[in-house]
């Protein structure tokens, strides 16, 4: 991992903080979500770096990457881990997006060699 250094391969099971088990059980889905849905999505970076407009994204984003930059409690009520990931990585790409630097991590600065393998294997957004 040159990019991050705790983001876990999809290929090692068994270790701590492994996605591989979730990897292998979510991919099936995700053939079924696009059979479904045709062209309306856009699968990122399988399906090139540069989102159509009018695409929904299906993209990776590793939560723990964004839940310290918001604060767990809003007014009283406190936010359970869980929440918190799914509340940071919507506000985040609510404020990427509205201040216009999205594409800046939907086209992140690889090498020839890095881009040829992340579009094999994938990547994860806002890794950049």
């Amino acid at each position: 991992m040159r990019w991050t250094s705790s983001a876990k391969s999809v290929f090692l099971f068994d270790v701590q903080g492994s996605v591989a088990k979730s990897t292998r059980a979510g991919i099936p889905w995700l053939r079924y979500v696009r059979q479904q849905t045709g062209e309306k999505l856009h699968f990122w970076p399988f399906d090139g770096w540069d989102v159509p407009d009018g695409k929904l994204v299906v993209a990776e984003v590793y939560p723990s990457i964004f839940q310290n930059r918001y604060p767990f409690m809003t007014g009283a009520i406190e936010r359970t881990p869980d929440q918190q990931d799914a509340y940071a990585v919507a506000r985040w790409l609510e404020e990427t997006t509205r201040r216009g630097f999205l594409c800046r991590y939907l086209s992140p600065p690889f090498s020839d060699e890095e881009r040829r393998l992340a579009e094999r294997e994938g990547w994860i957004l806002d890794v950049a």
